[in-house]
């Protein structure tokens, strides 16, 4: 019964601290990699253009339609880099996009990255899945989201942005 109580104890100090985070207010240095296993680092962004970054789990209802949305109204999106980055393996995150990224595979400026080391969490503080993340071009935090339903709010933040 001790047990119990201080597990219980445990996983409210910790779902509490998960709940709490703060997303990352300016761009953290990171290595990711591409599916084919090259590296891509934070250094490779281009400087004169905003980041949109989808951070996603190829099983998560949220996340697909998310992906879905974005691929649908892309034209919104393509003044931004889009980086989709995810700890799945590279099979699964193949058969996500060949599912629900189609309006998003083959554009210059969609990268889609493995976040084999597991950084991604530690380092930009998502709050659950799927997490959206705009940075400005000067790599500061513009907006956080984490419920697919509210895209525009980025459409609209990208837009005045750019213009």
């Amino acid at each position: 019964m001790k047990y119990n109580c201080l597990t219980f104890i445990i996983l409210i100090l910790v779902v509490g601290n998960i709940s709490a985070q703060i997303p990352a207010q300016t761009l953290p240095d990171f290595k990711f990699f591409r599916l084919d296993k090259s590296p891509f680092t934070n250094k490779e962004l281009p400087n004169d253009k905003i980041l949109f970054i989808l951070f996603f789990d190829s099983d998560c209802e949220h996340c697909q339609l998310a992906l879905k949305r974005i691929g649908q109204d892309y034209q919104y999106f393509k003044k931004a880099t889009i980086c989709l980055i995810s700890i799945d393996n590279v099979d699964k995150i193949n058969r996500f996009m060949n599912m629900f990224g189609k309006g998003l595979k083959g554009k210059k400026n969609v990268v889609l990255l493995q976040d084999n080391l597991n950084q991604f969490i530690s380092s930009f503080k998502p709050q659950k899945y799927p997490s959206m993340f705009l940075y400005s071009a000067k790599k500061k935090l513009i907006d956080y989201e984490d419920n697919e339903e509210t895209l525009f709010r980025f459409v609209n933040a990208i837009n005045k942005t750019v213009n």
